[in-house]
């Protein structure tokens, strides 16, 4: 399991345990789901942040 995947998973299972049922629950999980994702794709290489904050590698 990539770290990407692992990321998304337990962004999600803590968004579940954080908040448990409704609407709400329901917007926090996304939220963290998102959160672990994007952390996961950093982690894995695949995403470089430098590219929003303005400050590239070449510099």
């Amino acid at each position: 399991m990539s770290a990407t995947r692992a990321g998304l998973f337990v962004g999600l299972i803590l968004g579940v345990a954080a908040a448990a049922g409704g609407l709400q629950g329901f917007f926090i999980a996304l939220v963290l789901g998102i959160l672990g994702f994007v952390v996961g794709r950093v982690l894995d290489g695949e995403l470089d942040l430098n590219q929003f904050t303005g400050r590239g590698r070449d510099r």
